[in-house]
């Protein structure tokens, strides 16, 4: 994967097999099915293979039948006597009973003892509906009506800013900054002036009806762009308070599960979506990274749910095709 360089060193050797196969080099791959939500190099492989037909990967696999039922012993044994074939001096028993165990998840019994290609349990969307949003044929244009999205850090995390179209929720990202954890580059640190530069472009390209902004590291700014584009558009928005950010994580994932919100399909934004895993509160489930030391960035997630909810709000508020003018007295 890209969060260990994996790919880097997947792609180094693969290119030099491909030069050198004549004499007869080979790349031989081993893993565990893989989870469609990671982009890993086994993804790649049997997408290649069994989706576009390769001449020249033969792909081998063993699966066990899919909803297999975790709960009935003799079910559970049949599928993984199945998915291990002839492998006589697997442990079927011991195999049996860690699929059965109450601490092994779903996903981890399917993807790692059954080697069914599964997302894990806790991520936030499910990539086959996220994928079922796209829409390439309404593309976002200068002038459209938009609700904005802004999460913003310094340092180590992202910093993002996403777009949703007023009339069918279509979420595009406008900017992101993201550390590129280069050793060469240490002291790296977000282009503070450039992201002051894309929200200024962004209010001079479309009618920005709504921003929520989350203030952290960027408070001063956020009341800059208040008194300039207008306190009744630029919001705080502190997604720290959990029951307001349950509330709109739950009304974006929604969204996506029955296909009442659309995307462009820009490879950043799907990536940081999909990297997102729920993390349960008191008041619900709010989104996180997969561990606190994660490459894996969700900033851009972050700035979707603010957008979708500043969609809400700009709609509920009239805004919708509504004509912005100003009224001068004398």
């Amino acid at each position: 994967m890209d969060s260990n360089q994996g790919t880097y060193v997947w792609e180094t050797l693969d290119r030099n097999v491909q030069k050198t196969a004549g004499a007869g080099s080979r790349l031989l791959e081993t893993t565990n099915a893989f989870n469609p939500n990671e982009g890993s190099i086994a993804q790649r492989t049997y997408e290649a293979a069994i989706e576009f037909g390769a001449q020249r990967i033969l792909y081998d696999c063993r699966e066990a039948e899919r909803d297999v039922d975790l709960k009935d012993e003799e079910a559970v044994r049949a599928a993984v006597i199945d998915a291990y074939g002839d492998s006589h001096w697997v442990d079927v028993d011991g195999i049996v009973e860690a699929v059965m165990d109450p601490r092994t998840s779903a996903a981890i019994a399917y993807r790692f003892y059954l080697n069914n290609i599964q997302e894990n349990a806790d991520g936030w969307l499910v990539k086959a509906e996220w994928d079922a949003c796209l829409d390439e044929d309404d593309p976002i244009k200068p002038g459209d009506q938009i609700s904005v999205g802004f999460d913003g850090s310094l340092r180590g995390d992202a910093t993002s800013i996403v777009g949703c179209r007023l009339r069918d929720g279509k979420l595009f990202l406008i900017g992101l900054w993201e550390n590129p954890r280069d050793p060469r580059q240490p002291d790296w640190e977000v282009d503070v002036l450039a992201v002051e530069a894309a929200v200024k472009r962004t209010f001079e390209t479309y009618r920005v009806e709504w921003m929520f902004c989350d203030p952290p590291y960027f408070q001063e700014a956020i009341g800059r762009w208040s008194i300039t584009y207008g306190d009744d558009r630029v919001f705080e928005y502190w997604t720290n308070k959990p029951m307001r950010m349950c509330e709109a994580t739950e009304r974006l994932h929604s969204a996506v599960a029955v296909g009442d919100v659309k995307h462009d399909g820009n490879p950043d934004l799907t990536r940081h979506m999909l990297n997102a895993v729920t993390r349960e509160v008191p008041q619900g489930l709010l989104i996180t990274k997969d561990s606190p030391r994660s490459k894996k960035k969700i900033d851009a997630a972050v700035s979707a749910i603010l957008a979708f909810e500043g969609r809400a709000d700009a709609i509920a508020d009239g805004r919708l095709n509504s004509r912005r003018g100003r009224v001068v007295g004398f």
